[in-house]
């Protein structure tokens, strides 16, 4: 599949304080980010020109820079307000939304408190992240080689660059399969999470999801937890062995590119994309759409 290179696109990105050519949105080879993992970025989404959650992922954002031990020169609300200048420039309605921020050029070591911190925030068109036609009849799913560490081995709940290695050797697996992503386990052999998605199951019409004890509480994650309440669904999260996925019913994950998407298999487990997911995927689809109002729990 062919797609445009990230570097040569039309348009403006926010870099450090204002808006420059895409084209001249660049870093240097030595930057710390680049060699040392300490960068930290956000995934969101605009709909009908409106970004879905914009406080809560600006929040996590500063925080992730926070675990990493810098602080990104600008506040929530500087942030916030780059995020929409940006969408504006590209004159996009429905669009996704990456800031990254990360440590300079300044020190190549493992030792960098002195780097300068840059924030760069770029919009582009993204539709889906799976095929439509695959997302409708449920996504096939593989089983990761590689596990989501001991949360006393890594910074969990930082939405760090470093994090996402193992997610991308298990996606690259589960592709060369011709699988759209894979479900990984934790260190102890439990339900983790999938690549860049968090995982629901559906059973006796109650929804189980793994404990997010050693990987991100995602904001979509939370928005579903919240319509599924609000409409009086039970959610149990709870640590969930791989064992028990043989009795679930229904399957379906989550995540601002994911949105919501029903499962059909996972390795030799299978499901049926059924009424309840279908359900919370019409109330995600509402709930982000300008205006909208998404229940609390």
């Amino acid at each position: 599949m062919l797609v445009q290179p990230f570097d040569n696109r039309p348009g403006d990105i926010w870099y450090d304080g204002g808006l420059v050519p895409w084209s001249d949105a660049t870093m240097h080879v030595l930057s710390h980010g680049l060699h040392y993992a300490s960068c930290v970025f956000e995934g969101e989404r605009a709909y009908g020109g409106e970004i879905f959650k914009l406080q809560e992922h600006t929040e996590r954002l500063i925080e992730s820079a926070r675990l990493l031990d810098f602080e990104i020169p600008y506040s929530v609300e500087e942030i916030n307000e780059a995020c929409r200048l940006t969408l504006a420039k590209q004159g996009f309605r429905d669009a996704y939304i990456r800031p990254v921020a990360w440590r300079g050029s300044e020190m190549m070591a493992v030792a960098a408190q002195h780097s300068k911190i840059h924030l760069a925030i770029a919009v582009w068109e993204w539709p889906s992240y799976f095929d439509p036609e695959q997302r409708l009849k449920g996504l096939k799913l593989d089983l990761a080689e590689w596990r989501r560490p001991d949360p006393r081995t890594i910074p969990c709940k930082a939405k760090a660059a470093g994090l996402y290695m193992i997610c991308t050797l298990s996606k690259h697996a589960a592709e060369r399969k011709n699988c759209a992503d894979a479900l990984m386990l934790d260190w102890r052999g439990q339900v983790a999470e999938c690549t860049g998605a968090n995982v629901f199951f559906i059973k006796d019409g109650e929804i189980h999801t793994p404990d997010p004890d050693c990987f991100l509480d995602g904001i979509t994650r939370r928005t579903v937890i919240d319509l599924a309440r609000a409409r009086g669904i039970v959610v149990n999260e709870r640590a969930i062995m791989p064992e028990e996925l043989a009795g679930m019913e229904e399957c379906f994950i989550t995540g601002t590119a994911a949105e919501v998407t029903p499962v059909a298999s996972i390795a030799d487990w299978t499901f049926q994309p059924g009424e309840m997911t279908k359900t919370l995927m019409n109330d995600y689809m509402a709930a982000v759409q300008p205006g909208a109002a998404v229940a609390a729990a």
